[in-house]
């Protein structure tokens, strides 16, 4: 696939097909991914893939966590979005696009319950990555790396016909990763990719999201 056309295809897919993804793929995957830019070509990313019964596991454990009304307690800074900022409207206009795509009332709190849990259970997918880095490091340092592998991750999974979705709701209870994957005190981690053959016929795998104009979040100085 042409790298224009796989930034343009990529999207957070929420719903994914029961059918597992052989290993050497992921591999290669990750293999590819590795080639993002780092400061001074430190690349400061680790993976864990988890899949199968540990991944079953990890999903229950998270559900019942969620359910028992445990505060989610992540590694990293969790994004905020101050509550008249062009960014909150943002992120409610793709809420309410899903909502209605999924037929969820804004009143029906159980359909919304059952939303929030889709997130914990890394939206059906059949492996997951999770993506950590040294405690060595100072706090924040790598986060710009992480988000250039990120996206390799995401580019390099459509030319496998493979589709995924970076949250962060597979790493608020970072204890139950660290129990089920034997992840060490040393290393932090960041962020979840849901990662999975793509199931079409899920509404929410239908929406197209926007992006504002570039003109709106750009200036050019010195041009003609």
């Amino acid at each position: 696939m042409d790298i224009i056309e796989a930034i343009r295809q990529r999207k957070s897919i929420r719903d994914f097909k029961d059918e597992p993804i052989p290993r050497e793929v992921l591999r290669e995957i990750l293999e590819i991914a590795s080639r993002a830019p780092s400061a001074m070509n430190t690349q400061p990313w680790e993976f864990i893939v988890i899949t199968k019964g540990v991944l079953d596991d990890i999903k229950q454990t998270l559900v019942k966590k969620l359910q028992a009304g445990e505060r989610p307690h992540s590694e990293h800074s969790v994004v905020g979005w101050p509550t008249e900022s062009v960014y909150r409207r943002r992120q409610v206009e793709l809420a309410k696009t899903i909502f209605h795509l999924m037929d969820i009332n804004r009143e029906d709190a159980d359909k919304r319950s059952q939303w929030l849990k889709r997130g914990f259970t890394f939206f059906n997918a059949p492996a997951v990555i999770i993506i950590c880095v040294d405690r060595i490091l100072t706090e924040g340092s790598p986060i710009f790396d992480i988000g250039a592998v990120s996206q390799n991750i995401c580019l390099a999974a459509l030319h496998f016909g493979l589709g995924t979705c970076i949250e962060d709701q597979g790493v608020m209870y970072p204890e139950v990763l660290r129990k089920f994957c034997a992840i060490p005190e040393t290393k932090q981690i960041i962020m979840a990719i849901a990662i999975g053959y793509p199931n079409w016929d899920f509404p929410a795998n239908r929406l197209e999201t926007t992006r504002e104009s570039v003109d709106a979040s750009t200036r050019w100085c010195g041009f003609d």
